[in-house]
């Protein structure tokens, strides 16, 4: 079941198409990943996700609710999080929760408990009286993620959450986005930082120039994208010419090819693009241990997430 559906969205601006024709939905429950380079389009369609700014044409829903038609039933829905802090730092870390809990008009008495319990869960009950602009870059995206879940939204929409952040933090951040995915929340999420997506999202969208390029559950894009297995195959002193021909006449093999280093030297190993399964795969190494070859190692070869995103983009930009 689909929590966010998109349909056609288009957004210009003046002479500018910032989003054309963008169609996609997300699972309910997904940690769903809007990847693509700035200028893409993705603040755009995040802005008009949350009714903050109106399509060109086009709609979208969220939870079933139309964000032309019944925007204040989005509202409700979702927690938003931009790719700025704000401008509230003469508050108390308390105070700022407190005033952001009010705004969706929760009962003083209740606020209080709402309150002690999202500090517990970003791991700031220690800061609660301390002045917002004396925490950290990493401690405020952790109280601005506290801030959009006040009134339980169903969906979270984060705007390059972990955007500038240190190391550690962006860590922090990602772990608290998996623990929310736990909880039963719905992410989406924009970012141009890969890794991240490679470590927590179930799905993905890459959008370039305004428009989607591929959307779907990570490993479906995999297999999409990537077509072909590679296995390395590394060999002691042989017959490299004659490894290869035997490997080459094995079933399901597409190509073999010996692999260079950093200075392009030949190595000792043998790149193969496979076409079969995994069952296919095992088949393959029993011939070669079979054919006589002296093998030291078997190994598939991980394509990660900067891979796919250079297969699946053309570096257009608006």
């Amino acid at each position: 079941m689909s929590i966010i559906e998109i349909d056609n969205l288009v957004k210009r601006y003046k002479g500018l198409t910032a989003v054309d024709h963008l169609s996609l939905s997300v699972p309910a429950g997904a940690i769903y990943g809007f990847v693509g380079p700035n200028g893409a389009g993705k603040t755009s369609t995040m802005r008009i996700l949350t009714t903050l700014m109106e399509a060109t044409s086009g709609d979208a829903r969220i939870a079933g609710y139309s964000v032309t038609k019944n925007p204040r039933d989005v509202r409700r829905a979702i927690g938003y999080m931009p790719d700025f802090f704000g401008v509230y730092n003469d508050m108390t870390v308390w105070e700022y929760l407190d005033f952001f809990s009010a705004c969706y008009d929760i009962d003083a008495n209740e606020r209080a408990v709402i309150n002690r319990d999202l500090l517990e869960l970003v791991d700031l009950p220690h800061k609660r009286d301390a002045m917002v602009d004396s925490l950290s870059r990493g401690m405020k995206q952790r109280l601005a993620l506290a801030r959009t879940l006040a009134h339980d939204p169903q969906v979270l929409i984060l705007d390059e959450p972990a955007s500038g952040l240190d190391p550690r933090a962006r860590v922090e951040i990602r772990e608290l986005l998996v623990e929310l995915a736990r909880m039963g929340k719905t992410i989406f999420f924009s970012t141009h930082i890969l890794a991240d997506v490679a470590e927590i999202c179930s799905d993905i969208g890459i959008v370039e120039a305004g428009k989607l390029v591929t959307s779907g559950g990570v490993a479906d894009m995999q297999r999409a994208l990537v077509p072909t297995r590679q296995y390395q195959l590394r060999l002691l002193e042989a017959d490299f010419a004659a490894a290869q021909t035997t490997v080459g006449q094995q079933t399901h093999v597409a190509a073999v090819q010996r692999a260079t280093d950093d200075q392009g030297e030949l190595t000792s190993t043998l790149l193969i693009d496979f076409t079969g399964d995994d069952a296919a795969a095992s088949a393959l190494l029993i011939a070669l241990v079979q054919a006589g070859l002296p093998i030291l190692e078997f190994s598939e070869t991980a394509h990660d997430m900067e891979d796919l995103f250079m297969r699946a983009t053309r570096g257009i930009v608006n």
